[in-house]
């Protein structure tokens, strides 16, 4: 790990806002981090070279990395229960890790070896229940794996994708859950949202108006405040400035979308969180060119920060956010 860079306030590109914004690096190396969670006031990451670690929150020089494997693996994928993170690398064959939060060691405890492995987003809905999925095999199935009692296994279902309907391992937020469901985007050729309602497992298939049709376009990113309430973000990577049919809202569990700021937004996005107690009505979202902000249930939004880099974001109360993605971990501070 390259050695951390003194904890420098940039406010590159931050641009005249109602709030008063700053952005502050706390770790930089040489990786890719596209999956973050918080615990114990720390902000722990997984990406590329088989990198895991941690900075601390309040003491950025507080901070750990190990490589779970001597393999040169690709993670995209992070979550964790109360004793346990789960990291699970991208391509085949697709090792499962379980990393003991207390000392670190990991273990691998499922292998996924079909050539077709490709595992988008791990997320969990309580300590005892996960689902990860996977681009899908030669017969278009959806490919979900389910945790249950310690216990990873195939969940079967019926479910047939489109040809060329798969997903994108770009934030690790192709997932999304509440009490009730759990929501799945899928982009491509296709773009849709798979709702599963937990207390039966069943899944239902609903259309959304998101730009489709070309294997680089579609949701990249989902995230409800409750049952009813939801927003997905996306675009198409080869045309970032494109802001048409990339940002849209739910107010039905996502049987039904509607398109907002298109033509009036920052353009490709590849991860949206909502502000934890504002039911929707506070967002943030980071694309690789920008950092946005909406105030209004996603309805519109203003550019905070040309920040650029950035791939997956996570709110660490209502004032500050954590940012992640190509060589650094920032936290942005927002005061109302």
């Amino acid at each position: 790990m390259k050695k951390i860079f003194p904890i420098l306030f940039s406010f590159l590109g931050i641009l005249s806002f109602s709030q008063e914004v700053s952005l502050e690096t706390i770790f930089s190396d040489k990786i890719s981090i596209r999956a973050i969670e918080l615990y114990d006031h720390k902000i722990w990451y997984s990406g590329t070279d088989s990198k895991f670690g941690f900075v601390d929150i309040n003491n950025p020089q507080n901070q750990k990395q190990i490589k779970l494997s001597e393999k040169k693996l690709q993670f995209r994928t992070l979550a964790q229960d109360k004793n346990s993170f789960y990291a699970i690398n991208i391509e085949s064959p697709a090792e499962f890790f379980k990393i003991n939060k207390k000392d670190l060691t990991s273990e691998i405890i499922f292998r996924d070896t079909i050539k077709t492995a490709f595992y988008d987003a791990l997320h969990f809905v309580n300590n005892d229940l996960a689902f990860t999925f996977s681009d899908a095999d030669k017969e278009n199935h959806l490919k979900l794996a389910v945790f249950k009692n310690g216990k990873w296994n195939s969940f079967k279902n019926n479910i047939i994708l489109n040809e060329g309907e798969a997903a994108f391992a770009a934030s690790n937020t192709n997932i999304a859950s509440t009490k009730k469901y759990v929501w799945i985007a899928t982009g491509g050729k296709a773009s849709r949202i798979l709702r599963m309602n937990l207390k039966n497992e069943n899944i239902e298939v609903f259309k959304t108006p998101f730009i489709q049709g070309e294997s680089s376009q579609g949701m990249y990113s989902v995230d409800f405040s409750d049952d009813k309430f939801g927003i997905a973000v996306g675009g198409d990577y080869t045309k970032q400035a494109d802001n048409v049919n990339n940002i849209a809202t739910t107010n039905d569990g996502g049987k039904t979308w509607q398109v907002q700021a298109a033509g009036k937004n920052a353009g490709y996005t590849t991860c949206v969180k909502i502000k934890p107690g504002s039911k929707g009505k506070e967002i943030i979202s980071v694309g690789d060119q920008h950092i946005s902000y909406s105030s209004d249930f996603g309805k519109t939004w203003k550019k905070i920060s040309e920040e650029k880099g950035f791939f997956v974001c996570e709110w660490i109360d209502g004032n500050n956010v954590v940012l992640a993605g190509k060589d650094k971990i920032s936290v942005m501070k927002i005061k109302f």
